[in-house]
């Protein structure tokens, strides 16, 4: 079957790119002007705002992207804009709270306290752009507390590593703890005993240690990439661990270990699962209901709501809260059309 698109195809799109800075007003088409602002998700994360005008009509949507949570290290606060005619909002987490942060830090040393008590590797699932970077700050802050000295340390991504890197030539984009953090140092803090592993040989010879590894691999909800290797020689022995830090889609490998199934498949065959298994909530690069209220809330007019980008429940509990507060809100379903046009 030939392909959709060739490499070609995708070389001349990356050639019609530009950047556009935050809050900086852009017109795209005629009469379609949109402005980009943090949205705190991962570096570069943005929200959509966008002005339309057609004749004497005028009206301005935003569309949240993913927003982020507040608070949180490395990243700015996510931020709103003005007065709006409409928001589209993500609902990923619009029924649940995530644990404090500082309770999420205490669980996470915790973890690792027991791990190495235990004689285990401890594997953590992560995505490459935003989740690997906060957790090797967290890691390189609480280098002593947690005793991470004892451990090997590998960031098993060749993404992650380029991200990594490119975390650090935007400084710009920080909050201003990273900043201090930022211009104390002349180059990317990595913990002494960071191992970055580029090839597939430095990813496979990871497996033949048998305790005091501690692994950051991607993907995030193990649906692929070298974690999936890890997980087939770790998830079977009870003296490890697998600690998730951000959300676990319907339908993933990722979920099926959260859900603390028996078995799981990997690469065909069934794999028990022994290793002890940990979700810390606090480190999702998604904002909870609050952090989500939050950011609506600083949309001055109290605009009305179309929910998407959630499960079901999520979706539906978020929509309660908001109408709670007297808001308009609606999940979102296939085929639904809002009609802008002139008001009546």
């Amino acid at each position: 079957m030939e392909p959709l698109y060739t490499l070609d195809d995708a070389l001349g799109v990356l050639q019609q790119f530009r950047t556009v800075g935050y809050g900086e007003p852009v017109e795209v088409l005629p009469g379609v002007e949109l402005t980009f602002r943090d949205a705190g998700h991962i570096l570069g994360s943005t929200s959509v705002w966008l002005r339309l005008r057609e004749g004497e009509v005028e009206r301005r949507i935003v569309f949240s992207g993913d927003v982020g949570q507040y608070d949180t290290p490395i990243l700015r606060d996510p931020e709103s804009g003005c007065a709006v005619d409409l928001a589209i909002m993500e609902s990923t987490y619009g029924d649940r709270l995530h644990r404090d942060r500082a309770a999420t830090l205490e669980e996470f040393g915790g973890i690792l306290r027991e791990a190495r008590r235990d004689g285990g590797n401890v594997l953590i699932p992560a995505f490459a752009v935003g989740r690997s970077q906060e957790l090797l700050y967290e890691l390189a802050t609480h280098y002593d507390a947690w005793r991470l000295g004892d451990w090997q340390v590998f960031l098993d991504s060749p993404m992650a590593i380029e991200a990594s890197a490119v975390y650090w030539r935007h400084a710009e984009l920080f909050d201003e703890e990273a900043q201090q953090w930022h211009a104390r140092l002349r180059s990317l803090p990595l913990l002494p005993n960071l191992k970055l592993c580029r090839t597939a040989e430095e990813s496979m010879a990871i497996n033949r240690i048998s305790n005091g590894a501690i692994v950051i691999a991607g993907s995030g909800m193990c649906t692929g990439g070298r974690i999936v290797h890890h997980l087939k020689h770790n998830l079977g022995r009870p003296e490890c661990d697998v600690v998730f830090s951000g959300f676990q889609a319907q339908g993933t490998l990722g979920r099926a270990i959260v859900e603390r199934r028996e078995y799981v498949r990997i690469h065909g065959a069934p794999v028990k699962v022994e290793a002890r298994v940990h979700t810390l909530g606090g480190f999702s690069a998604h904002g909870d209901r609050h952090d989500l209220l939050r950011w609506y809330g600083a949309i001055p007019g109290r605009p009305p709501v179309w929910l998407v980008h959630g499960e079901a429940g999520a979706a539906q509990g978020l929509r309660d809260a908001l109408r709670a507060d007297g808001v308009k809100a609606e999940v979102a379903q296939p085929g639904v059309a809002v009609d802008l046009g002139p008001r009546r």
